[in-house]
């Protein structure tokens, strides 16, 4: 059994100061998340507005993601050594003046470099908000605490498209930075108020390991980014970023495993729960994070769906989830975790089967299932997911654990969008290839109606390649949907590698029971 996580000494915070900690750590959490992905949707205005080239207007999301890539693994050390209350509302206060900046910002270079400024402070406030309600809330309310930090954590990235689509349209593209400026300074100010200031440690900081871990993640964030427009190991640049990529992590891996305090503690991966939950959360990042823009494309690619509709079809994922989170919070306890873990699994790659089935008739209704479905699943995969990742960690490794999920989450989420694009892009050539080559007067296969085609017309032809890119480019999704579902069943065995703590209890009317044993 690892050790339990608790502290018979721990202080809980009365139950006014906990909605108090609650509210504001969830409001940082959801502006940051919600600045990962509003800014997708704006791109196109922001173009026009600074005169942009489409490769230039790229760099305002990928700079504020390499930030966060460098500054995730960092956020533990911070709070370790100087407190959690004065990081997390330094953090918040620097993130909202960042947001004013890049909302005034007056060209490209401007607003590149305030969105990497972004990136830099909003980095620690998520998985520091987790710490934080892991210590706020008694073990017998563990679930109901990971609940209220995923909606927060994954709300606001799912939430971002719609919003930043909305501003936009109604206002201009400044405003999906400018709106954080109250929501920042009061979240800033609460928690500056109300969030109790946390055990510090005095430790060297490794500079070594931090600058090899840093240049492991932004090379391997720019290779992904940039590899696709570049043709990928055809390009000097992408090469160089990969081999940057590969020798800064062996060099990182030898440096940590020898070090006397290193950057990353090794002990955190002797915890059997720790390095399952990891694993998942990269899964994670790969199924919902890293699908979710491919999804939307589809919608307004294949079917034909304005940027605000196509941002509606996904708003019943985002209630369904918040439903199964605060479900699932409530079942914590009652039922064996990881049950509550394989069904969100299993759910999960239920909704990418059925998506598996789509096609080009398909109506609104099938939309709004799979993804309701895929949201269920999300909901039910991260509660018990986030539970039980963390209560065997001791709490001296608490900060340092969340930062570390979140990083890896992060990681599945950045590969998984770049891979998913790559797939679903080849196999749209490779069948729009084999579907070209059967368009011919001879091919018995031709319905009548089509073999009547004057195919030597220019117009015909032309019309005849365009019905093939589009059918080719829906069987490519379709591809990729399956793939995910096989993705899904393999970490479904992942879910009973975890052993179920003793430190989560359940609440009776007028007891505490164990109800989970080692």
């Amino acid at each position: 059994m690892e050790p339990a996580a608790s502290h018979p000494d721990h202080q809980y915070p009365d139950p006014a100061r906990r909605m108090m900690i609650t509210a504001s750590t969830m409001l940082s959490a959801i502006m940051v998340t919600l600045d990962s992905t509003i800014a997708n949707v704006a791109l196109p205005h922001i173009q026009s507005t600074l005169s942009a080239s489409p490769e230039q207007i790229v760099w305002v999301v990928t700079s504020y993601v390499i930030a966060t890539a460098i500054a995730t693994p960092l956020a533990g050390w911070l709070a370790t050594r100087f407190g959690r209350k004065y990081v997390m509302a330094g953090s918040v206060a620097c993130f909202t003046l960042a947001s004013a900046a890049c909302g005034l910002a007056a060209n490209l270079p401007s607003l590149v470099l305030f969105r990497f400024i972004q990136g830099l402070f909003g980095a620690a406030t998520v998985p520091l908000s987790q710490a934080v309600l892991l210590d706020a809330y008694p073990p017998e309310e563990y679930g109901k605490a990971m609940a209220i930090y995923g909606l927060g954590s994954m709300l606001g990235g799912v939430a971002g498209p719609v919003v930043g689509g909305y501003l936009t349209e109604v206002l201009n593209w400044r405003w999906i930075f400018l709106v954080n400026i109250p929501i920042g300074l009061l979240a800033s100010a609460a928690l500056f108020t109300f969030l109790p200031q946390s055990q510090t440690r005095k430790s060297r900081f490794d500079m070594f390991g931090f600058v090899v871990l840093s240049l492991f993640l932004a090379s391997l964030q720019l290779m992904i980014d940039r590899g696709q427009h570049l043709d990928w190991f055809e390009s000097a640049e992408i090469m160089a970023e990969a081999t940057i990529a590969v020798a800064s992590f062996i060099i990182f891996v030898v440096h940590i495993l020898t070090a006397k305090e290193p950057f990353i503690t090794p002990r955190l991966f002797a915890n059997r729960n720790f390095v399952a939950g990891a694993i998942i959360a990269t899964g994670l990042g790969v199924l919902i994070f890293g699908a979710m823009p491919l999804f939307g494309t589809m919608l307004q690619q294949m079917l034909g769906y304005p940027v605000m509709l196509a941002g509606m079809m996904l708003a019943p994922r985002s209630v369904a989830t918040a439903c199964a989170m605060m479900l699932a919070g409530r079942l914590i306890g009652k039922i064996d975790a990881r049950l509550l873990l394989f069904t969100g699994i299993a759910l999960t790659g239920a909704a990418f089967y059925m998506m598996s089935g789509m096609s080009l008739e398909m109506d609104e209704r099938f939309v709004v299932t799979s993804s309701v479905m895929m949201g269920v699943g999300a909901g039910f995969l991260f509660v018990p997911l986030s539970t039980m990742a963390f209560t065997t960690l001791p709490l001296d490794l608490r900060n340092e654990g969340t930062a570390m999920v979140a990083l890896f989450r992060f990681i599945g989420t950045a590969v998984g969008v770049s891979m998913l694009q790559i797939m679903t892009i080849h196999n749209t050539a490779v069948v729009q290839s084999r579907l070209t080559e059967g368009l011919r007067p001879d091919n018995p296969n031709l319905t009548s109606a089509m073999q009547d085609l004057d195919f030597g017309a220019a117009s015909t032809a032309a019309s005849l390649v365009r019905m093939a890119a589009r059918q080719a480019q829906m069987v490519a999704y379709v591809d990729t949907w399956w793939f995910l579902f096989l993705v899904s069943v393999a970490l479904l065995p992942l879910a009973f590698v975890m052993r179920m703590p003793k430190t989560i209890v359940a609440a009776t009317d007028d007891t505490h029971r164990v109800v989970m044993e080692g």
